[in-house]
């Protein structure tokens, strides 16, 4: 068997976890195969390769856990210490029926308990304050009387980060920790993961955004099907790559993805939002925003981790019913919550989860869930369903034996096309989706791009809402609007907005986006 191994890195200090010949077979094949590694204090590993490389399996081997049957030989060895992980969905580790506020505290309080009784409550407090302030959260009232459900995911993904750092963390396992993160608190996070590693706490950066790599790491490992085929310090592995694989997944595009063309300019409006003001609890979070969606028509609606994006998303879904104002489809009102939408409205508006794998019943075939949509909302008979299921997994490059799974035998990558492939089962006249290629790979993520282009142009999805902190996502769209606190304060054709925005805050925006790319250069 052919494997790489990391090369030993002389920093004098002992390593937090050291794995040796790690093999994870799960499913009848290996997941992580031969994977040696070494975890060091102050530095940071990134592990780097396409969805269902073995990232995320070996993030967890540090944990010491590993996917229900899986057959595991080998060594993980963790000093003492506890490892923090901050996984890619956020949503999936935070109790849905406590406050933020609550699930912080228990921590702050188990980590406060051996001060005398008097002092635990304020060095409690202060540790929330210390915690939230270092993961880029607000520490007032607000945030931490929210439900998990009431979050971003961006602010999921602090919360659980958060956590963490409370913790205590040796090292920490950031999972996609910048997956769905708009550029400015991209920016903030490459700095602050800079900053923990400083601190002497290792980090272990399972990551397919490159840019975030090559402003972050100190040593790369590439994986390829469970392999290390090319490992060493950064610098010498992003900028002189040996292997052929690690060159094809550092290349650029040579062409990019160009906006679906059309015979003549869309004219029809599908989707038409007026002054909607949306509302979490006694909390407005979106206000008087208007927008209209034409035939043959995207939107990118972008702006930083909790300005609003996915509230007017679910707004549009009816996922989130505590609104005012109108949304029309076809030139008729929508009912404000999905179980007053009869089945046709149901399947005319489908939302694809920035959360791919909350979104799945976590006991049932992937493919069995994708093929229901088809029967439910559209009478179709099953076997017609599953057929047809089998087919737009196809188009989506996710292979039938691997859909035969359920969601937790599937790459986060791949659970993503496949909530793609379920949404497109219902023939929506309008697709919303929620950052559905931040968590792919630069091949996938081309290649769910083209075929959102493909889906546009042939009519198949008569309009397309982005959801994305992604600006070169965004540059995809005909139009983009920005949101800032949860207000619209620029909307225009996509070239007008991210090359000559005329808002301070979309200035600052594109702004921060170009620096991450100077950065990585």
């Amino acid at each position: 068997m052919n494997t790489v191994a990391q090369p030993r890195t002389d920093t004098g200090a002992e390593p937090v976890a050291v794995v040796e010949g790690l093999r994870v077979e799960a499913g009848g094949r290996a997941i992580v195969d031969g994977l040696s590694l070494r975890v060091l204090p102050g530095r940071i590993l990134a592990l780097v390769g396409a969805s269902g490389s073995g990232k995320t399996t070996t993030g967890r081997a540090l944990l010491g856990e590993y996917p229900p049957g899986a057959r595991v030989t080998g060594e993980v060895r963790v000093a003492d210490g506890l490892i923090g992980y901050v996984p890619q969905h956020p949503a999936t580790v935070l109790n849905p029926a406590r406050r933020t506020g609550a699930l912080l505290g228990d921590i702050a309080r188990r980590r406060a308990a051996h001060l005398p009784r008097a002092r635990r409550r304020a060095a409690a407090r202060e540790r929330i304050r210390d915690a939230l302030a270092r993961a880029q959260l607000p520490s007032d009232g607000a945030l931490l009387r929210r439900y998990p459900h009431e979050l971003s995911g961006g602010q999921q993904q602090r919360v659980v980060l958060a956590q963490a750092l409370l913790l205590g963390a040796r090292a920490v396992v950031a999972d996609e920790p910048t997956t769905g993160q708009d550029p400015l608190t991209k920016r903030r996070i490459v700095e602050r993961l800079a900053a923990v590693a400083r601190q002497g706490i290792a980090v272990v950066l399972l990551s397919h955004d490159l840019d975030v790599v090559r402003a972050l790491a100190d040593d790369v490992v590439v994986l390829r099907d469970g392999k290390a085929v090319e490992a060493g310090p950064a610098e010498q592995v992003l900028r002189a790559p040996g292997h052929p694989w690690t060159r094809e997944l550092l290349a650029q595009p040579q062409d990019m993805l160009r906006r679906a063309a059309r015979a003549e300019p869309p004219t029809a409006t599908v989707l038409d939002v007026r002054s909607l003001t949306a509302r979490h609890g006694r909390t407005t979070v979106l206000r008087h925003a208007a927008l209209t969606l034409r035939a043959g028509e995207s939107l990118a609606v972008v702006g930083r981790s909790g300005s609003g994006k996915t509230t007017l998303a679910r707004c549009l879904s009816g996922l989130h019913s505590d609104h005012d104002g109108e949304v029309l489809l076809d030139g008729l009102p929508l009912p404000r919550s999905l179980r007053d939408r009869d089945r046709e409205q149901l399947a005319s508006v489908q939302y694809v989860f920035q959360d791919a794998k909350a979104a799945f019943d976590a006991h049932r075939p992937v493919l069995d869930q994708i093929a229901r949509t088809a029967v439910r909302l559209r009478g179709v008979d099953r076997a017609a369903a599953r057929g047809e299921a089998l087919r737009v997994l196809g188009s989506l490059d996710l292979p039938a034996q691997r859909a035969l799974r359920v969601p937790e035998g599937l790459s986060g990558g791949e659970l993503q096309r496949a909530a793609l492939a379920r949404a497109l089962l219902a023939r929506p006249r309008v697709l919303v989706c929620d950052e559905i290629t931040s968590g792919l790979d630069t091949f996938a993520r081309r290649s769910l791009l083209g075929l959102l282009t493909e889906l546009l142009r042939s009519g198949a999805v008569p309009a397309l809402v982005l959801i994305t902190h992604d600006l070169d996502t965004a540059a995809l769209a005909d139009r983009v609007t920005v949101l800032e606190d949860g207000e619209i304060v620029e909307a225009g054709p996509a070239d007008d907005v991210l090359n000559a925005p005329r808002h301070p805050f979309t200035t600052e925006l594109t702004a921060a986006a170009r620096s991450m790319r100077t950065t990585a250069d």
